[in-house]
């Protein structure tokens, strides 16, 4: 039995509570959080853009601090799950690495690019695992597609196209886009994380898109919205590409899917925002013959992508999976080339990576 400690209860830490519950095998034995009545059980403040609301749990057999040392000093949790701001993400890994314990951290890893360099190195040194929650490969679309093209079912890998769109951005300080990174890193990562995984690192990167300026003209490293091409050396036919980043209407809040292209199949998927309504293309496997599936998807509950997510991080800590999804090594590559990104945006050239 895998015992977890959740330090962060805002939505994301209610999320992992909740999906935690669902999974064989472990049990959310601590929480810590500096809110009072979070702590006595009252999470009906807490709110998310899907899932449940907040309601009141029972933590009487869970045990509660507003101090993190007094979490990582809990002889009762194996791992840490992470769900504070990515300011903070540094800082806690490396003391809860320190303390002995196995760590599951949110996205992104870090902004900085040393200091996610600094929590790899400082997990390799501890002997604890160090995963990063990246859950895009556990929604359901993104793990069949995956899963169809690791199969090889339908031939090699020939091309894809991910899109991960906002509405512009509001003015913003200086400080507020380096926190986050802007959307080039808050909002990208997700597809930068996801394309490695079905593809592998790139040599190289192409892109072309707007830098993030704060409110009063500072123009910072952060990139607002982009598009980049992927370069495989080794394979010059593997076209893989993406367009991400803060560029549409206000009306669309959000839109994201892909197009993916092998050999005897193509996989198309997309769901977007539209004037506060959920519209979408739900994912179609196109096969050379002729034939349109449309694969049998259980989306009944929209935590169950973070459920998958931490079902796997247990398997992880077992040793029965290793394939890298939730890799820090991998949530680092991840940013590694959303930096690169921006370099290519800065200076017009293709970036090695």
């Amino acid at each position: 039995m895998v015992r977890i400690g959740i330090i962060g209860i805002g939505f994301m830490g209610m999320i992992h509570y909740y999906g935690a519950k669902k999974v064989n095998g472990c049990q959310v034995t601590a929480i810590c959080t500096r809110n009072p009545k979070k702590l006595d059980g009252d999470w009906t403040s807490i709110q998310g853009n899907f899932g449940p609301r907040g309601g009141i749990e029972d933590l009487s057999n869970v045990a509660t601090y507003n101090r993190i040392a007094d979490l990582l000093a809990d002889s009762n949790v194996d791992l840490v799950d992470i769900c504070l701001p990515t300011e903070y993400h540094k800082e806690v890994t490396i003391a809860a690495l320190k303390a002995g314990k196995h760590v599951l951290c949110e996205k992104p890893i870090e902004v900085d690019i040393d200091a996610a360099n600094e929590m790899v190195e400082v997990s390799q040194q501890s002997g604890k695992q160090f995963m990063v929650a990246h859950v895009l490969p556990f929604f359901p679309e993104f793990n069949y597609a995956l899963k169809t093209v690791q199969s090889g079912k339908y031939g090699d890998l020939l091309g894809a196209h991910f899109r991960r769109l906002t509405s512009q951005p509001s003015a913003r300080s200086a400080e507020t886009i380096i926190k986050s990174g802007a959307p080039g890193i808050d909002l990208h990562i997700h597809d930068t994380h996801f394309i490695q995984v079905l593809g592998g690192m790139p040599d190289a990167v192409f892109s072309r898109g707007k830098i993030a300026t704060s409110q009063d003209g500072i123009a910072t490293s952060f990139v607002d919205y982009l598009s980049t091409q992927y370069i495989y050396q080794d394979n010059p036919q593997l076209t893989i590409s993406s367009w991400s980043g803060g560029i549409s209407a206000k009306a669309r809040a959000f839109s994201h899917g892909f197009e993916i292209f092998l050999e005897r199949a193509t996989l198309t998927f997309e769901a977007s925002t539209l004037a506060g309504q959920g519209v979408s293309n739900p994912l179609q496997l196109i096969e050379s013959n002729g034939e349109v599936h449309h694969p049998d998807l259980d989306q009944s509950d929209p935590v169950d992508a973070f459920t998958n997510e931490i079902a796997y991080a247990i398997s992880a800590l077992e040793g029965s999976v290793d394939d890298g999804f939730l890799s820090g090594i991998g949530a680092r590559d991840a940013l590694a080339l959303c930096y690169k990104e921006a370099e290519s945006i800065a200076t017009g050239k293709i970036v090695v990576v």
